[in-house]
């Protein structure tokens, strides 16, 4: 009862985990589903968004426009690695590792601005010293500044924005390029241009998830994009497998990532709960992404073989 009654009052804290990560999955899945490039800028540009978000709130600035700032500064990762891949030839995959190298130093840089330190790898935004958008310390309030409730609005306006812009002929052109690139350039569409777009909106994206985590937890911390995209992808992952046949509305897949995160959150909880240690979530992160990969292989491999042998012999 008493691991009942303990796991329920985890639950809020989950499901705010989830939606801040599902934010940041919706950023991977565009350039791991729609543009078809494993971009490893995540686990940099996730950092970026929290550590400028941060800086910018102990700077006095409005919470709005630190968490703008933080998107800017993720579309600036993801035009770095755009331009790696784009300009300089180099495969998107190590594109991706250069520019999340880089950030490591960028980021130590920019929490430690204003500061007597050269680098500084946390940087405190206490909830009792400054306003934020969301805070883990309300997060089973029953009131308007409890984080779930922007957070729940936070997710229906950028699916609603994103599925507006994959709706344009931009964001079309962004499509085809993911889909066939040779086609597209047959078409007349600049796919250079449309990779670094993808690459833009989606670390922007991810940004936008690191400033928010850094105020939901209260700190931006040099560490605290490492395995985010481990994590990002177990979300999306996740919410492919679990929903793909229900969800098949551009709009729903968006949301079928953020129900990814949410879940994967939650099955963490209940993990923890269980007595796993917390140094094992890397060692579990993999293995949930595992399986989740495996069942559409294994579903497609035998399952699709019995039912073509069934069709066969009805025959």
């Amino acid at each position: 009862m008493d691991f009942f009654t303990a796991f329920l009052n985890s639950l809020p804290g989950a499901v705010g985990q989830g939606l801040i990560w599902g934010m940041i999955a919706m950023g991977v899945f565009i350039t791991f589903r729609i543009l078809d490039i494993a971009d490893l800028t995540v686990d940099g540009s996730l950092v970026t968004g929290g550590a400028v978000a941060a800086l910018c709130i102990t700077m006095g600035w409005n919470p709005w426009a630190a968490l703008l700032a933080a998107v800017l500064a993720g579309m600036l990762a993801g035009f770095v690695t755009g331009f790696f891949h784009t300009v300089c030839g180099i495969p998107a995959i190590l594109a991706g590792i250069l520019t999340q190298l880089a950030l490591y130093s960028v980021n130590l840089r920019i929490m430690a601005i204003g500061d007597s330190a050269k680098t500084k790898a946390t940087l405190a935004v206490s909830v009792d010293k400054y306003d934020l958008l969301v805070s883990a310390r309300y997060i089973r309030d029953m009131a308007l500044n409890n984080p779930l409730v922007l957070m729940i609005v936070f997710t229906v306006v950028v699916i609603a924005l994103l599925y507006w812009f994959f709706g344009t002929e931009m964001g079309s052109s962004l499509r085809a390029t993911g889909a066939n690139p040779n086609m597209a350039r047959a078409q007349g569409i600049n796919t250079d241009f449309c990779k670094v777009l993808g690459l833009v909106v989606s670390n922007g994206m991810v940004a936008m998830g690191g400033g928010l985590l850094a105020q939901y937890q209260g700190s931006s911390t040099i560490d605290m994009g490492r395995g985010a995209i481990a994590i990002a992808l177990a979300a999306v992952i996740i919410g492919e497998v679990l929903l793909s046949k229900v969800f098949r509305n551009f709009a729903l897949k968006l949301l079928s990532s953020v129900i990814g995160a949410i879940i994967y959150y939650v099955v963490i909880t209940l993990v923890l709960r269980l007595g796993l240690e917390s140094t094992d979530l890397k060692l579990l992160t993999a293995l949930v992404v595992a399986i989740f990969l495996t069942i559409p292989y294994w579903k497609g491999k035998y399952f699709s073989k019995s039912v073509r042998k069934e069709v066969s012999q009805n025959a």
